[in-house]
């Protein structure tokens, strides 16, 4: 199926803004889970959020302050200025999606359309922590219900493989900054010389920012300890979420599309980067520093596919 770039390109970025609100909306009911879970003595700010996310606005409160919650919920929720907030990514998904409805199934639009009508009326009420939870579980069952509408009901051809890649490309790096951000959150507290108990609630929080403490628990059968949790989400590839399952399902993808060795060479290369990585666990500043250049390698991925799909006239069968 010949593919229009204009097309292509709405249907990628509209599928990294959908997996971009979901993976925002995981780790922020994550992140407020531990801050209840953890004793008021320990120092944590709702500030790594901020980061997390992707964004670069400084946020200097401690974590037991209301107005520093408040203000993180309201510019991660509910600020339709800021490029980062659940508003604002699902109103841009919504509007590349509008503009693509001939080569999607109906019903995919109709939950997108449905989903950000419900966050533009819900965003400000969920910036309270009473509310949060169940406005978070709503984007989140509702963009697993958009893959599933697709899974089910769309065609295995380039406008598929499109929103595939987008997605895994956005999922990805939303893990590489649990990993590098969190972890390095986690491994700076550990100088405090708290008890274990505490450093394995906060590696829990880990896991459940990407939902995968349940299948760590079952590959691992052993304790949750930060340098296995390290390599469960970059490095085991069964679990569809973590870093090389990402790798490894793009290439498959890739594989289908024309004109594709240059974006397979860039998967290739970020998976021996990868794979010859080794993070240093101990050391959180270093973690952190791994995690920012694969993503380097993640954004040059991004840009092999944008020279080759998203700036040319056409895609299809036979070449551009």
């Amino acid at each position: 199926m010949s593919l229009l770039s204009r097309v292509a390109d709405r249907i990628y970025w509209g599928a990294r803004y959908v997996e971009r609100a979901e993976d925002t909306a995981r780790i922020i009911r994550s992140y407020s889970d531990l801050i209840v879970d953890l004793p008021t003595e320990i120092p944590v700010k709702w500030e790594p959020l901020v980061a997390l996310t992707g964004n670069s606005t400084s946020h200097d409160v401690a974590g037991d302050s209301p107005r520093g919650e408040t203000e993180v919920m309201r510019l991660l929720l509910a600020d339709q200025d800021h490029f980062g907030s659940i508003i604002s990514v699902l109103a841009r998904a919504r509007e590349n999606l509008r503009t693509t409805r001939e080569v999607l199934p109906r019903e995919a639009w109709y939950t997108l359309n449905g989903l950000q009508q419900y966050v533009a009326s819900e965003s400000e009420r969920a910036v309270a922590r009473r509310t949060r939870d169940r406005y978070l579980g709503r984007v989140i069952d509702e963009s697993r219900r958009l893959d599933g509408v697709l899974e089910s009901t769309m065609t295995r051809e380039n406008p598929y493989h499109m929103w595939r890649l987008g997605r895994l490309l956005e999922r990805a790096d939303m893990t590489t900054r649990v990993v590098g951000v969190r972890a390095a959150s986690i491994l700076q507290l550990q100088s405090l010389n708290l008890p274990d108990d505490y450093n394995e609630v906060q590696w829990m929080a880990a896991l459940r920012s990407v939902s995968a403490l349940q299948m760590y628990q079952r590959a691992t059968r052993g304790p949750i300890e930060g340098p296995s949790v390290v390599r469960f989400l970059l490095y085991y590839a069964p679990f569809p979420r973590s870093v090389l399952g990402c790798l490894q399902e793009m290439r498959t993808v890739a594989c289908q599309l024309p004109e594709r060795s240059e974006v397979i060479s860039a998967i290739d290369w970020a998976i021996s980067a990868l794979l010859a990585s080794e993070p240093d666990t101990n050391e959180g500043v270093l973690l952190d520093a791994a995690m920012e250049a694969f993503q380097q390698a993640l954004a040059e991925i991004g840009d092999a596919i944008h020279e080759h799909y998203l700036s040319v006239s056409t895609i299809d069968g036979s070449g551009r």
